[in-house]
This record gives structure tokens, sequence and C-alpha cells, in this order.
């Protein structure tokens, strides 16, 4: 009898674990994928897709940034779109090689601050503040 219990406890522990793992990877597949490149290999990859960089210029303390992470960024047409018609960069420019660089280019003061640059380098288009879901993806219509 302890054996039954002790397998019907494993069965129900491995359970939880493969239904948070699915959960997981669920949250991996929405929203939109930040890519781990400098800004010279985005002006490359950019340059390559025909498409332009969004950039998600912030800082680890800023409130602001740290809901759009959690919530906007999150959103399933949010990522679907970006990922289809941008390179995504996360930069945070106080940390980050290219941060305090970038921060300086394109003027960037407050947090957080959304660029939108072209294969060159160019800014077409810079936002300032929190944006829902709906502000993130007519943003990007309007610069697409």
């Amino acid at each position: 009898m302890k054996k039954v219990i002790a397998l019907l406890a494993i069965g129900v522990v491995t359970m939880a674990f493969m239904e948070n793992s699915k959960k997981s990877t669920k949250q991996e597949e929405e929203g939109i994928k930040f890519k781990h490149l400098t800004l010279e290999e985005a002006k490359k990859k950019a340059a390559e897709d025909d498409q332009l960089i969004f950039i998600d210029a912030y800082t680890s303390w800023c409130g602001p940034c740290k809901k759009m992470a959690a919530t906007s960024f999150q959103e399933p047409k949010v990522g679907n779109f970006y990922n289809e018609n941008f390179v995504n960069l996360k930069i945070d420019v106080e940390k980050d090689a290219d941060g305090s660089e970038i921060a300086r280019m394109y003027k960037v003061r407050a947090y957080p601050t959304l660029l939108f640059i072209d294969s060159e380098g160019k800014l077409v288009k810079s936002v300032i503040g929190f944006q829902t879901g709906d502000q993130l993806l007519n943003l990007a219509k309007s610069v697409n």
C-alpha cells in the first residue's frame, strides 16, 4: 500500500512539473523576442531583412519599463507583429555595452524610450513612456 501511495505521489508531482513546463514554454513563445545583438549587428540584420530596428531603451530601476516588460511586450498580438516586422533590441542604457552610446546618439533622457531606427542608424520615430499593447501595435504600424 505504501508503494502505491508513493507512486501516486510521484505521478502527481511529475504531472504538476510537466504542466508548469508547458506554461513557461508557452510564455516564452509569446511576446516580443528581443535579440542579443550590438547596434552594428542589428543594423546589418535589418539591412539583410529589409526591416527597421525597434529598441526598448530602459533602465533596471524604471517602474514603467518593468511593467511594459511584464505586460505589453508579452502580448501575443504585439509579439507576432514586432517579431515579423522588426529587429528587436532591449538595451539597458546604464549597463549594456552599447547603452550609453545609444542614449547619447538618440538623446534618450527618460525611460522607457522606444526607438525605431533604420538599418543605417537614422532615427525614424521615438516615443517616451509606458505603452499598452494596443498603443505598441499602433506605433509599429505607423512606422512600418
